[in-house]
């Protein structure tokens, strides 16, 4: 079996659907990608401790978001459910210092499936969300880790935040915030190096992070990817990049 790469994409917003560029870029990226067995998504929209393991049935979408148009809360992906997955995300991560939990009813936020509709249109491939149970970079590279098995059953492991995420900052004339512009070239830089102690104290280490990034959480799925790809990152590369509403939408395939 393929071992799969693992993935960092930037996810947008329901009105991605809409952008005459972005969706056949993440299109074109599944093209080039070995079909999965099944696909794992954590996501910046979903937080929980500890460790949440979300519907292994097909549940209805969260639309998680508000003040958008009737037409983009009826956007249906009933992707089949990963009860196998599940089980197998247990037994990797499960022990006295990571608790599991399972939120059968939960189902995937817009983090998950507004990228996972322009990538894989037919819902045909199981789909399991499991939540962030921290916001620390180093514990979130462990979780990574633990899950890098999963890489070598054709496991699509996907981490889903936002390259840059400061909505005081969103542009919707095509401009583009210097500090977003900045952060963007540090972190391309950055993981052309495979600078991780750089990219863990991002907040310090870049000196616009705090302005790209207000709080973590759109970057802390960066670092799930990084660690279950851990053994290839000097041939990590972004796939995706440039800039939407004035945020980076920089998103990079590990292996």
């Amino acid at each position: 079996m393929t071992r799969m790469p693992t993935l960092y994409l930037s996810h947008g917003a329901p009105p991605l659907a809409d952008d005459p560029i972005w969706p056949g870029q993440l299109s074109a990226w599944a093209a080039d990608l070995p079909r999965p067995t099944a696909i794992l998504v954590i996501s910046a929209h979903w937080e929980d401790a500890p460790l949440a393991i979300g519907a292994t049935t097909t549940v209805p979408l969260v639309y998680d978001f508000y003040g958008f148009e009737q037409r983009y809360y009826e956007v249906t992906y009933a992707a089949p459910g990963a009860p196998e997955l599940a089980a197998k995300v247990r037994g990797l991560l499960r022990n006295a210092a990571t608790p599991v939990q399972d939120v059968p009813e939960r189902g995937l936020d817009h983090g998950a499936y507004v990228p996972l509709v322009e990538m894989y249109p037919d819902a045909d491939i199981p789909v399991l969300q499991i939540s962030m149970p921290t916001l620390d970079p180093r514990r979130l590279m462990e979780i990574g880790r633990r899950l890098a098995p999963l890489r070598d059953e054709g496991v699509l492991i996907v981490g889903s935040g936002f390259f840059t995420h400061n909505l005081r900052a969103i542009r919707v004339d095509g401009s583009v915030p210097s500090f977003t512009a900045e952060f963007d070239h540090w972190g391309r830089e950055a993981l052309a190096s495979a600078d991780v102690d750089a990219l863990i104290d991002f907040e310090h280490k870049s000196p616009v992070g705090r302005l790209a990034h207000p709080r973590t959480e759109h970057f802390a799925p960066l670092f799930i990817a990084l660690g279950a790809g851990e053994d290839e990152l000097t041939g990590q590369r972004s796939v995706i990049d440039g800039y939407w509403l004035g945020m980076a939408k920089r998103s990079i395939q590990v292996g």
